[in-house]
């Protein structure tokens, strides 16, 4: 059997993360310019509770109120943190729960009801406001019960999750620009090192909700692939991540092992018995024999009765085989065919199901608060800035499957899309320019 790459392997996984990130950053750049965040007041937050920002203040004076605000955010993010660590370990999970709801509650209510009637009054949408309160209060409880309720859509979960990290960024694009690009390379840096320092929230996080096989306290988008592995025999162990993020969730892998069997034997009329079985790793003795195959060194002495049995079992395991690739794609997709009876014996297959990627919130809305600061510029830094966060997420993704651990996913991104923004800002802006103003670019 041919070896597949990483590539290959990941390409469906890839796509369901890039998407909805994409999605995100491209709605967060469409609200900075059509609602015009940067004439509207500073907001206080804990992102600026040190520093206002005045466009009169001094580089030296932006630069240390920059830097104090970002390590007063970094504090106030790590102590959240611990904070949600402990009430895990101490089994508050039900206190954690209600927690996400309200919060998921308060920023679609209060931060969506905002953007959401600023949108109104700028397009001039002729609705009143009973109406109004009656569309966002409907759409903030279903946002609120799809965060941790299990009888939700998977796709009604996925679409709130990238309303409120869009909610969010558009809210953090109203900060002062210093203190934005601060705040981002300092939550790189905090999740580098939440993430693989020993002793990390983040990590301690993920550690314990690995270890009591729970899901993580945390708002996250699932990405889930279309098809199972396990079924497909595809190479490799199923990629199940959790990539965390600032503020996020965690990130770590669930690596199971998975029991599959492959038939091998002839298609003519004297069809021998020979399956050869893939053990999963706890397996002791390496030998899964079927109820009807006696001792496996006996097997060519076997009598003609098992020779028959032999046959009736060859004939099985291909009607399975054919009935599995005749399975329409949207079967395999709703999982409607994992249900199918198999020979007593002779499969074994284990209860895990590829979960697919799971992305922390936080790392959508701080992608788009770096695309949407670019926007305020022009648009040559939004494509910049774009480009360099999709390829740090997927190289990202690529390292959590080569070395099938916890990774951080907002250091690659973030640094490359700051070191994008400037480069573009300060080189490639005024070259552009100066070739398309001198005639010597159309």
């Amino acid at each position: 059997m041919e070896s597949s790459s990483i590539l290959d392997s990941l390409g469906v996984e890839i796509i369901g993360v890039m998407a909805p990130v994409s999605i995100c950053m491209f709605l967060v750049v469409l609200l900075t310019y059509s609602l015009s965040v940067t004439s509207d007041p500073q907001i206080r937050t804990a992102a600026n509770l040190i520093y206002v920002e005045n466009p009169s203040d001094s580089a030296t004076v932006k630069l240390e109120g920059s830097l104090e605000n970002a390590i007063v955010f970094v504090v106030v993010v790590a102590a959240v943190t611990f904070v949600i660590v402990l009430l895990f370990y101490y089994n508050f999970t039900n206190f954690l729960k209600h927690y996400m709801r309200f919060s998921a509650f308060f920023v679609l209510g209060t931060m969506g009801g905002a953007i959401f009637l600023s949108i109104i009054q700028h397009f001039s949408i002729p609705v009143d406001s009973i109406t109004c309160f009656v569309l966002l209060f409907n759409f903030t409880v279903l946002g609120t019960l799809s965060v941790f309720s299990e009888g939700m859509p998977i796709v009604v979960r996925q679409c709130y999750m990238v309303v409120m990290g869009i909610v969010v960024a558009a809210w953090f694009t109203k900060l002062p620009e210093w203190t934005t690009w601060f705040i981002l390379v300092a939550l790189a840096l905090y999740d580098l090192v939440a993430v693989l320092a020993p002793g990390g929230p983040l990590k301690l996080l993920v550690e314990l909700a690995s270890t009591r096989d729970e899901e993580l306290p945390a708002m996250v988008y699932e990405a889930r692939p279309t098809v199972s592995r396990g079924r497909n025999g595809g190479g490799g162990s199923s990629l199940r991540v959790l990539v965390g993020g600032g503020g996020g969730g965690g990130g770590g892998v669930s690596d199971s092992g998975s029991v599959e069997l492959q038939a091998v034997g002839n298609h003519n009329a004297n069809l021998d018995y020979n399956a050869v079985a893939v053990m999963d790793r706890d397996s002791v003795d390496g030998v899964v024999r079927s109820p009807l195959a006696g001792n496996p060194r006996e097997t060519h002495s076997a009598s003609p009765a098992f020779s028959e049995h032999s046959r009736e079992l060859g004939s099985i395991v291909n009607r399975e085989s054919v009935a599995e690739e005749e399975m329409s794609p949207l079967v395999e997709l709703m999982g409607w065919g994992d249900n199918r009876e198999e020979p007593r014996g002779l499969v074994e297959e284990s209860d895990d199901i590829d979960r697919g990627i799971k992305l922390g919130l936080g790392d959508f809305i701080f992608y788009s608060v770096l695309v949407g600061r670019a926007a305020m510029y022009d648009l040559m830094t939004v494509y910049a800035c774009y480009l360099a966060i999709i390829s740090g997420l997927g190289c990202t993704l690529i390292l959590l499957s080569v070395y099938n651990k916890a990774l951080p996913a907002l250091p690659i991104s973030i640094m490359l899309g700051v070191v994008f923004y400037f480069l573009t800002r300060l080189l490639m802006e005024p070259f552009v320019v100066g070739m398309t103003t001198n005639l010597m670019m159309f």
